[in-house]
């Protein structure tokens, strides 16, 4: 009799250190109900894998499900990968080895199993991680079919290939896309077709299906459909009783099936991927982006990136420290599609949370110079006992990170304000209701007709320096609309002494010569910009000195003693920023009396629910009006509350 050996996998991660209410729901919503519908199935073989951390997080919070896991051990194999699931990829040999060895010495130990196959971790292929993963014992690993398919390999996707690099060989499964969409989404009657068409005359042929757990109950509508209307038990009890239909584990397959050939897999992702990486935003199997244009496309993205790569170079025989390290690397934070990401500030606040960890296992070094960012350009990276400053010369010597030691925050994990490709589908009324369960791919983007998208022309970071004439106002300033007479953000300002943080540049502003020059200063819990504007001008001009604040609540805050709404303008030479989160007031102590502006920025981004509105910092512009000359200091304090 013909048949198809259905070779199903279910892969289970949440972001590092994601809220607990949002994992718990995972675990009563997806994991949980997941394995106990397979308990009732003791024939149906399948594949698992959870990132290291998820799985620590499950023993120590939910025994039962952990137990469950356990019994079901001789059923299902367990998968390897990168313990705080990084894009293995994107981070150097040695923590990639390191964190592979740590989850299978995990799984070894709780499961009894000695893994030989690995997820990767969001499909990310690159020849360079061959070496590796083979020293680390792996023989197997997952990617989809469009790593063939867009290669030219359309024969026969119904096993694995082989592929070598460094003559070194491991076998890669293609998932199935159509599998991929179809569960759970599709009628039983439906699946069985699909199943069925997987058969073959020697029963060689497998329908590779290995995806995300979380569709099992988290995604929209799936818990009613999968639990509550039975899909899942139905799905398990068609797989079991179908005598077309064999259920293997991969290392079953892998072990009784010939290779289907050798293979050369291009650097590339999944289909979704390579179109939310592409930067021209063009669509083809072979113009499609590389999961690394997230570090071009996002520059956020890739300062976070930067940041892991220059502590790993600085590796400290300490396992906190190294600990500390790979969860930095973890890769939800540094890209951005149907989830949230790069545009979630808690996801930016838990990747520098362990980033400032590291730094301060750092000997102090009051001043480095070194180019961080792979930019070619040097940064200047200032370090006290609180507090560490990092500016960009290249960048208008404005301020890219600003971290509070003791509190492990970085109060310039700001996002800037991008046109997405999505913002154009995003229709401003209701959407009409509907009983069908889509993919999440296939989510109507609907949002209020009084919520405007705003973009913004710079980075948003600190410390940058604009001028613009009269019309500049807070409505301009909080809309990114305004225009400016010279805008200084993305301009390369000259070190002027060797060894110091004090720059200058000239430029040209309405054809005449015009200077200006900036020093910081830092000390234990502040810093000051000491600043020279000159110009050939007698006409009145407004000077702008932006900063971009991130805060984890603000609803909380208080400007000069009192809540926080959404914008605000005042003339002062003090400003007070009190963050009961935090238990810091962030003080700002002007030379003179000036105007300055508040605002709230927030993006529109999608997600698996559809739209998320977020704010993703507070502007401040410190407005001043003159004539030919600006000499004034803005300092920057930190203070106990």
């Amino acid at each position: 009799m013909n048949h198809a050996k259905l070779l199903f996998g279910i892969h289970c991660h949440q972001p590092i250190d994601n809220f607990d209410h949002v994992v718990y729901e995972a675990i009563v919503k997806s994991y949980k109900p997941f394995f106990q519908t397979l308990q009732k199935f003791p024939t149906f073989k399948c594949s698992v894998h959870f990132s290291g951390w998820l799985l620590e997080f499950i023993q120590k919070n939910d025994n039962e499900l952990f137990s469950i896991m356990k019994k079901l051990s001789p059923q299902i194999e367990f998968f390897s990968g990168g313990f705080y699931e990084p894009i293995l990829a994107s981070i150097p040999s040695i923590d990639r080895i390191a964190q592979i060895q740590k989850l299978n010495s995990f799984i070894k130990k709780n499961f009894n199993q000695t893994p030989k196959g690995l997820w990767l971790t969001e499909r990310v292929w690159d020849d360079s991680i061959i070496t590796d993963l083979v020293q680390c014992g792996i023989e197997y690993v997952i990617v989809d079919d469009y790593h063939l398919l867009s290669n030219g390999t359309t024969n026969n996707l119904y096993g694995y290939y082989l592929t070598e690099n460094n003559s070194n060989t491991i076998a890669v499964f293609p998932i199935s896309k159509d599998l991929r969409y179809a569960i759970p989404f599709s009628s039983i009657e439906q699946i069985e077709g699909q199943l069925q068409s997987f058969s073959g005359k020697d029963g060689s042929n497998g329908a590779i299906i290995f995806d995300d757990g979380e569709k099992f109950g988290i995604w929209p509508k799936t818990y009613e459909l999968c639990y509550e209307n039975g899909w899942l038990e139905d799905f398990f009890a068609l797989a079991c009783e179908n005598k077309t239909i064999q259920t293997q584990t991969y290392k079953e397959f892998y072990e009784s099936n010939k290779p289907l050939g050798l293979v050369y897999l291009k650097t590339v992702s999944y289909e979704e991927m390579g179109h939310w990486s592409n930067l021209d935003r063009s669509y083809h199997y072979s113009q499609s982006g590389i999961w690394k244009n997230f570090f071009i496309k996002y520059q956020e993205s890739n300062w976070i990136h930067k940041r892991v790569l220059e502590l790993s170079k600085k590796q400290i025989n300490s396992p906190i420290y190294l600990d500390c390290l790979h969860k930095a690397q973890c890769n939800d934070v540094l890209w951005h599609g149907v989830f949230g990401g790069i545009y979630l500030p808690n996801l930016r606040d838990n990747a520098y949370r362990y980033i400032i960890e590291c730094e301060k296992m750092q000997p102090l070094e009051p001043l480095c110079i070194y180019d961080i960012d792979f930019d070619g350009y040097e940064e200047y990276k200032l370090v006290s006992e609180n507090l560490v400053v990092i500016i960009k010369p290249n960048l208008g010597a404005s301020i890219a990170e600003l971290d509070i030691k003791d509190k492990n925050f970085n109060l310039l994990n700001t996002l800037t304000r991008r046109d997405e490709e999505y913002h154009k589908n995003i229709k401003k009324e209701a959407s009409v209701a509907t009983n069908e369960i889509a993919t999440i791919h296939d989510n109507q983007l609907t949002m209020d007709e009084n919520i405007q998208i705003h973009n913004d022309s710079y980075l948003k970071k600190s410390s940058i320096d604009y001028l613009c004439d009269d019309s500049f106002s807070l409505e301009s300033f909080k809309t990114n609309t305004f225009s400016t007479l010279i805008n200084l953000s993305d301009t390369l300002f000259l070190p002027l002494q060797e060894g110091k943080p004090l720059f200058g540049c000239e430029f040209t502003l309405m054809g005449k010569k015009a200077s200006i020059q900036k020093e910081y200063f830092l000390e234990k819990n502040s810093f000051k910009t000491n600043i020279i504007l000159q110009t050939n001008k007698q006409n009145q001009i407004r000077y702008v000195n932006e900063w971009n604040l991130h805060f984890a609540i603000y609803d909380i805050l208080e400007i000069n003693g009192e809540i926080f709404q959404e914008e605000l303008s005042l003339f002062t030479n003090r400003l007070e920023i009190f963050d009961p989160y935090l238990g810091k007031k962030i003080i700002f102590e002007l030379s003179n009396i000036i105007e300055i502006f508040l605002c709230k920025n927030f993006t529109v981004s999608q997600s698996e629910s559809g739209l998320d509105l977020t704010v993703q910092h507070l502007s401040i512009g410190f407005v001043s009006t003159f004539t030919n000359h600006i000499d004034c200091t803005i300092t920057f304090k930190i203070e106990e509350a």
